[in-house]
């Protein structure tokens, strides 16, 4: 080993302890790469062997460690090794936690965006133009919050005094989230669908008098298309604040409706009506009948209400098969002489002579013809 190693100093560190901290910091370099590639070959290849999604997450994960970072690591193992003067013994720590806290922040930041791509693959339609805009608002929300995060703790590291700053942050915050109210309001409405899920692209909706199926939810508006062709855009605030019916998450739709049979119906045919419509709903493998019953008495009909069930959301299926019953209950009806009731009104009309009949003054008197003209009409008439 020369002597003048020993002896020439550098920042009050003798050459020789630098040159061995250098050795320490390639070696531990070579090692750390190494180390990192050995665990994620293995993880990848127990990611094939596995339906788990952990492991695949774990070495996405890991491809975002920085080599440049890695490299800043090995170089302070290797100052460790070096008898610094104590203002740069304080400095060293400083690195420590600025290369720790930017690797750990990037580690995050992709998970980040692993979570989102995976959240968009579940709950996104295959067919679907575009994703899910609340989704990535959340994702760059996560971010940019990891970052300020980050940010905060290296000034305070540093020994910077972020009290103020994070002060003045705050007070900012209040004053844009007054001049922007509006827009805020739509993008945490965004969120919340993100989050709660009330509907999803290519769900049919029906919220007040806006029905249709769902092609975008935007970070302000959702667009909506209707039965009729248009698009319909809403805010995401105005549409929350009603009440949403969601057909797309349909499993069984109960179905109600009525008839009425006319008073001239036999006691024992009308009877007989509820087990001939059971029989009817009971014919078809996709209906699951409830009830019938001779309801009430109408104005002008015997009235009946009928409860079944359809095992599909299929709405062209509930037709097709309220179409069914209705024909086989005319068809059913006629075998047995049963009449449908119509809106009918028998008008009963009492003359004077009826009159004093009903009101027990005696057999009516008839009264006399007229030898002249008709009462109120001329002579010449």
């Amino acid at each position: 080993m020369p002597h003048w190693m020993t002896q020439v100093t550098l920042l009050g560190v003798p050459l020789l302890e630098f040159g061995t901290a250098l050795a320490a910091a390639v070696l531990a370099f070579v090692v750390m790469m190494t180390a990192l590639r050995i665990v994620r070959t293995r993880l990848e290849r127990l990611a094939a062997l596995t339906a788990t999604n952990a492991d695949n997450a774990i070495a996405e994960v890991l491809a975002g460690t920085r080599g440049g970072l890695l490299a800043l690591a090995a170089l302070l193992i290797g100052a460790n090794l070096i008898e610094w003067p104590p203002r740069w013994e304080a400095r060293l720590q400083q690195a420590w936690f600025i290369v720790l806290a930017l690797q750990l922040a990037l580690w995050l930041n992709r998970l980040v965006g692993i979570l989102l791509r995976r959240h968009l693959e579940r709950h996104v339609l295959p067919t679907a133009a575009q994703g899910s805009a609340a989704a990535t608002l959340t994702a760059w929300g996560v971010r940019t919050l990891l970052w300020t995060v980050v940010l905060l703790a290296v000034l305070a590291n540093l020994g910077v005094n972020i009290t103020a700053f994070v002060a003045s942050l705050g007070v900012g915050g209040i004053a844009v989230a007054l001049a922007a109210q509006t827009i805020l309001g739509d993008l945490f409405a965004s969120l919340s669908i993100a989050i709660d899920k009330p509907f999803e692209v290519g769900d049919f909706i029906v919220a007040g008098a806006t029905a249709g199926s769902v092609e975008n939810i935007g970070v302000k508006t959702t667009r909506i298309r209707s039965l009729g062709g248009e698009q319909i855009v809403i805010s995401n605030t105005e549409l929350l604040k009603q009440t949403i019916s969601n057909y797309k998450r349909l499993a069984t739709r109960r179905i109600v409706f009525g008839f009425g049979v006319t008073y001239e119906t036999p006691p024992d045919e009308a009877a007989r009506i509820p087990q001939l419509v059971q029989e009817i709903v009971a014919a078809s493998d996709k209906l699951r009948f409830d009830r019938a019953h001779l309801k009430a008495f109408g104005q002008s009909s015997l009235d009946y209400e009928v409860v079944y069930y359809v095992n599909d959301a299929d709405y062209t299926l509930y037709m097709n098969e309220q179409q069914r019953i209705n024909l086989a209950l005319l068809r059913a009806f006629e075998a047995h002489g049963i009449g449908f009731a119509y809106p009918t009104r028998t008008v009963h009309v009492v003359g004077p002579d009826d009159a004093a009949d009903a009101r027990g003054t005696g057999a009516p008197q008839r009264r006399p013809p007229l030898d002249g003209p008709a009462r109120g009409r001329r002579p010449d008439a």
